[in-house]
């Protein structure tokens, strides 16, 4: 089901960027539309080749000092998005690769793909130990051979203290 909404969106985008490039066009002229796309590339696969080496210095900075590079990881693959997206022409595109690649939105989308997307995964996978919601009485499916006993019932069978 959720491949159907990603495909869906990946054919929305050229769309509605040809949707919105072809009043650009008409209000501006269609040699200043051109040029605005491969302006706009260019100048975002300059950001991004920057702020690509800016990441990767912070990384092997973490990997020096034996952190894990969470967040330059998550850098890294918003900034190769970023690459992807700018460099096809079109309005929306640009925006999203823009976004990606600035550090001021990239954070913000950094840590919302964390709590909605990561963290649920993991959870799942773990069984709710990575965000701490783990079960600590017992098993959760309800198994009838776990006895809850009081305080004072603990001990070995025969002890008689």
């Amino acid at each position: 089901m959720r491949t159907r909404w990603v495909i869906a969106l990946l054919l929305a985008i050229p769309l509605v960027d040809t949707l919105l490039l072809l009043p650009v066009a008409s209000a501006i002229g269609l040699l200043p539309t051109v040029l605005l796309v491969v302006l706009t590339g260019l100048v975002g696969m300059l950001l991004v080749r920057a702020e690509g080496r800016h990441t990767l210095t912070k990384l092997q900075r973490k990997a020096a000092t034996g952190e894990v590079p969470t967040n330059e990881l998550f850098d890294g693959g918003f900034l190769i998005a970023a690459g992807a997206f700018l460099l096809t022409p079109g309005i929306v595109t640009d925006a999203v690769g823009f976004a990606l690649a600035l550090p001021v939105t990239r954070y913000p989308i950094r840590e919302v793909v964390k709590r909605y997307v990561v963290r649920p995964y993991l959870d799942r996978q773990t069984g709710g130990f990575v965000s701490g919601n783990v079960w600590v009485g017992g098993f959760p499916d309800g198994d009838d051979d776990v006895v809850n006993l009081d305080p004072e019932e603990y001990g070995r069978p025969g002890d008689d203290n």
